[in-house]
């Protein structure tokens, strides 16, 4: 009994090992040839789901020689992976199967305002929610650009120094035009965590820093924002991986 259990153990992670690999050959056209390893060392220069694997993967790849190319038989092993092992490699097979959704990481719902929404609004929203990017769309809703606390701040100290103001008139449409501009871009809600990864590494790439990607929906400036996503919200953005 102990040896079938063994043997369904170095079975499962066979196939869990041929599905990622499946998937490598999808995703890399560059490569020399398609084995293994060969994958990995290409496509981890643009793919950032195998960046995040790359050393696990590597690891199964030798014990993957050992348990297929080291067999006494059909399904006789010389090496048997430990259940935690197979456990590991059979989810990051579904990771690389299917990719989490950016959204699911993703700030919802996203505090966005028209141009003519009045300053003290945003300000409440920043004092509950403790929210700092706020993107700001014209009538007909098209992305006129990201608003920011620190834009505040420093718009609130440039007319402080020269004139009094009343904060109830001033609306978001005044902070627009002296604002810093950022860089944000736009993605649908189909989009996965690594593109969205992918999308940040060529921005820093080019030395520029992403400081939003917005959900919309139709993944254009034009629409709706659904959720947005920060730098922040990829520090950690599987723990349980």
């Amino acid at each position: 009994m102990e040896k079938k259990t063994e043997r369904t153990q170095s079975g499962q992670f066979e196939v869990a090992f041929n599905r990622i690999h499946r998937c490598l050959k999808d995703m890399v056209k560059d490569a020399h040839n398609e084995s293994f390893v060969e994958l990995l060392n290409v496509g981890q220069k643009s793919h950032s789901i195998i960046r995040k694997y790359k050393d696990e993967l590597y690891q199964f790849a030798r014990l993957r020689n050992a348990i297929v190319h080291e067999k006494f038989d059909v399904d006789q092993y010389i090496a048997e992976p430990h259940v935690e092992v197979v456990r590991r490699i059979e989810k990051i097979a579904a990771n690389f199967e299917k990719p989490p959704l950016a959204i699911s990481i993703s700030s919802t719902p996203v505090f966005y305002y028209y141009e003519d929404a009045y300053l003290k609004d945003v300000l409440k929203a920043i004092n509950k929610f403790d929210f700092t990017r706020f993107p700001i769309y014209d009538k007909n809703d098209v992305y006129m650009g990201l608003l920011t606390s620190s834009d505040i701040i420093r718009w609130m100290a440039k007319v402080m120094t020269s004139s009094v103001i009343s904060l109830g008139d001033v609306k978001v449409r005044e902070l627009l035009n002296n604002r810093k501009q950022y860089y944000v871009d736009f993605i649908k809600s189909t989009t996965n965590l690594y593109e969205v990864e992918e999308m940040f590494d060529r921005y820093h790439a080019e030395d520029k820093k992403l400081q939003a990607v917005i959900i919309s929906e139709t993944g254009t400036a034009n629409g709706k924002p659904k959720a947005i996503l920060t730098p922040w919200d990829l520090l950690d953005p599987d723990p349980n991986s």
